[in-house]
């Protein structure tokens, strides 16, 4: 399965089949996943029914390396394709050996073609149209016109009218075409498959008793202790524990600088461990690593088919036919009507079908697609579906979460206020024996700054979250909570003075975190969070990329949220949001502005992440919840990466229209030509082939696409 018409050939044999109930097709991998009821139909009626179209069908083995089948498949085509060439080729020179080179190329002549000629011609033909007269019959058999059937009568209708020459090389050229196609998309696969490559095959396993074994990755289980020495590369997922090293993580999150690690901080198979021999704890076994996941996704991404590449596939559904029938009104209605000669209007006939052939434009698009999601994965985004890569050249608003995206997520304890006749140790003490319970920044930063000051908390009982608000608990058989001003504010148990006081903090850009009982407020812990570098620059460059608006939706305080909006520039805020109103913010940016991004951390703001046009999910790198969450994934924390996938997407769409006007153009100007009397199947098998190869490298642009570099194509 190498090309679209395959797929629609599959698609239209299994769609509606009693027990099939769903298939998706990775072309960039050759592999059909069909869903079915096996009380109804059985697998092996599956492939049955696949073989009758002419292909082969093997059972899917996740593997490290490329598909093999493909390769071989593509060593037939090409050997094919070859030999083809090669006899024509040897037509041509025993041609114009024995008749001259003016015979060759159109010359009249009273002396018939010699028998060693067409012999050469013949077997031309039948090399090059060795993988395509078979599929031609089954469209036959199907009642369905592809390109394949137009190729073969085009080529039968040539050796039926004595044009030898003119067979060979249209069935050579088409077959050139086809291998064009099949290399175009096995360099898109092999791109991809080059990321599981990054993989070491052997990992250093170190022993409970000292001694260290060299085993395959996929025999290292969880738990496992691994060591990695200057140079190489990690093997798989873990955490640091032991040693101080520098990883280059550009093969995962396409960061260009090495990223500084040391005992506690998580690592990815794939990246390199620059300067320091470390040991880490295994985290992941080998087939779930982050890489694992990424190459997966980038696979299964092709079967969600973008809004262009349906477009172009209903388009060839009527259009091949209609050519069909347009061949056979000029084969007969000039000489029945006009009083033109039948041989010459069929031959016209003949030229018609080979220059109206959709190849160029079948293969414009998913081409462009493959080579798009590509080239995305290596720069660090992933893109989870065709579907998606048009999608960011229509934004016209981004929605952007504050902690995690526009700021760092890592806050920072900055003050701890006791009151109601507490001690500092004692409110951190309640407040850390609470949030160790809970996944929230703010929470984590609490139990850090604990830590620090040799606070171990208390173990709770009747932990219970409070949904955007905060937490509650029972410690030492008292009631406890803690949570945002909100909630404060909520319990009634605020007075003027501290409400002066935590607006005044809350305006200097800090979050409160207040804690309490049933009787009084014990104190409150402000926290506050750095802006990322990028952000700023990140909402400019958003701007200039034809954003219109830019908004932050955070559940943070409104003067912790001001102050963030001020150091980034975006046009607007809204805080204070429970997750349902971030959903309620989402809705009324779509009516407003159509398509609207969301950005934030894929877990918490999973919400809003689906209800937006499109979903991207900050800092996906190891965080499994993210990676499934969204339709983009960032998977570093450069948010600078936002608008470069849009301008991504606007090239990516640029070339794939640019493909499709020029199949469309050249083919309109052939056929006007075809209808005027002036066109001959050399020059229409010449401008498909050059049109075909063409839209292939024009797509193959995107794998070159320079994060650093790539212009706004607007």
């Amino acid at each position: 399965m190498h090309c679209a018409e395959e797929v629609a050939a599959i698609r239209q044999e299994l769609d509606g089949r009693a027990g099939v109930t769903a298939l998706e097709f990775d072309v960039l991998n050759a592999k059909l996943s069909a869903t079915y009821d096996p009380r109804v139909i059985a697998p092996d009626a599956i492939a049955a029914s696949i073989r009758k179209l002419g292909m082969t069908i093997n059972p899917w083995v996740d593997a490290r390396a490329a598909p093999t089948g493909g390769a071989r498949a593509m060593d037939g085509r090409m050997i094919a394709t070859l030999a083809s060439g090669a006899l024509l080729a040897l037509g041509m020179v025993l041609h114009a050996a024995q008749q001259g080179w003016k015979a060759v190329f159109g010359a009249a002549t009273q002396e018939p073609m010699p028998i060693s000629t067409i012999v050469a011609y013949i077997a031309a033909t039948v090399c090059g149209a060795w993988f395509v007269a078979p599929k031609a019959f089954l469209a036959l058999r199907r009642i369905r016109a592809d390109m394949n059937l137009l190729m073969t009568v085009a080529v039968i209708g040539a050796i039926a009218i004595g044009e030898y020459l003119e067979a060979a090389a249209v069935a050579f050229l088409f077959a050139l075409s086809l291998m064009l196609e099949s290399w175009s998309v096995g360099r898109a696969r092999r791109a991809v498959a080059a990321l599981m490559a990054l993989s070491p095959p052997k990992a250093r396993v170190r022993r409970p008793d000292g001694r260290e074994d060299l085993l395959d990755v996929e025999a290292v289980a969880i738990g496992s202790t691994v060591v990695v020495k200057p140079g190489e590369k990690f093997p798989l997922d873990g955490r640091m524990t032991k040693g101080e090293t520098t990883a280059n993580q550009a093969p995962i999150t396409g960061e260009s600088r090495p990223v500084p690690k040391t005992v506690g901080d998580e690592v990815f198979a794939g990246t390199i461990n620059d300067d320091g021999a470390v040991e880490l704890v295994t985290t992941k076994v080998a087939v779930d690593t982050t890489l694992a996941r990424i190459t997966r996704m980038v696979g299964d991404a092709q079967a969600r088919r973008a809004p262009s590449e349906q477009w172009v596939e209903t388009f060839a559904r009527y259009y091949t036919p209609a050519v069909m029938v347009l061949a056979i009104l000029v084969a007969t209605i000039p000489p029945m009507f006009v009083g033109g000669a039948w041989g010459y209007w069929f031959y016209q006939a003949l030229v018609l079908l080979v220059i109206a052939c959709p190849c160029a434009l079948v293969i414009s698009t998913p081409v462009s697609i493959v080579a798009a999601l590509a080239s995305a994965a290596r720069h660090g985004v992933l893109i989870k579906g065709g579907l998606h890569v048009e999608t960011p050249a229509r934004l016209k608003a981004v929605a952007l979460d504050k902690t995690g995206t526009l700021t760092e997520g890592q806050p920072q304890v900055q003050q701890v206020v006791p009151l109601a006749g507490h001690e500092e140790r004692e409110l951190l003490e309640i407040a850390s024996a609470i949030e160790q319970r809970s996944e929230h920044p703010l929470a984590r930063a609490i139990v850090r700054f604990a830590e620090s000051k040799n606070v171990r908390p208390p173990p709770v009982d009747d932990y219970q979250t409070l949904k955007g608000k905060g937490a509650t608990a029972t410690l030492h058989g008292r009631a406890v909570w803690i949570g945002s001003h909100r909630l404060l504010e909520e319990r009634a148990q605020e007075s003027p003075e501290m409400h002066a006081r935590l607006e005044a903090l809350s305006a200097a850009g800090a979050s409160i975190v207040v804690v309490g009982n049933d009787e009084h407020v014990c104190g409150f812990i402000a926290v506050a969070d750095r802006v990322r570098d990028a952000s700023q620059a990140t909402v400019a460059a958003l701007h200039a990329a034809g954003i219109e608006h830019v908004i932050m939706l955070t559940g943070d305080n409104h003067g912790t949220a001001r102050a963030v909006a001020a150091a980034t520039g975006v046009d607007e805020v809204r805080a204070e949001l429970l997750p349902e109103q971030k959903v309620a913010a989402i809705e009324e940016l779509v009516a407003r502005y159509g398509a609207v991004a969301m950005v934030g951390d894929g877990v918490n703001d999973a919400p809003a992440l689906a209800r937006s046009t499109l979903g991207i999910a900050m800092g996906a790198a190891g965080t499994d919840a993210a990676l499934e969450t969204a339709d983009v994934a960032l998977m570093s924390d450069d948010l600078s990466r936002l608008p470069w996938l849009i301008r991504h997407s606007r090239r990516t769409l640029a070339i794939i229209w640019q493909n499709i006007v020029a199949s469309l153009a050249v083919k309109a100007v052939f056929i006007v030509l075809t209808l005027a009397g002036y066109a001959s199947l050399w020059a229409a098998i010449v401008s498909d082939t050059g049109i075909s190869l063409l839209v292939v490298l024009n797509a193959m642009r995107l794998l070159a696409d320079s994060f650093e570099s790539t212009p706004d194509p607007s």
